[in-house]
């Protein structure tokens, strides 16, 4: 299904709520609309603080090779592996 078939199934499935019903979608749909923009925007901005940290400890010197990395995690987390 495209995005224009999505949007008249929508459409048709709004249109025919009863309006008790239809403000329930309504709400929930919004609510549901607005959590997923701020979660985008929290993540965006944790994600680059994340990688300014990552950057400035390699600026450092604190950096690990792959293999250390995964025979600590190893270590650290034996039933996983």
């Amino acid at each position: 299904m495209n995005s224009a078939e999505i949007k008249l199934e929508l459409f048709r499935k709004i249109d025919n709520l009863d309006n008790s019903k239809l403000e329930k979608i309504y709400n929930s749909l919004v609510g549901l609309l607005n959590s997923a923009s701020l979660s985008e925007s929290t993540m965006n901005q944790e994600l680059k603080v994340a990688l300014e940290e990552a950057i400035d400890a390699s600026k450092k010197g604190q950096i690990h090779s792959h293999e250390d990395v995964m025979q600590k995690t190893k270590e650290k987390y034996s039933k996983l592996f």
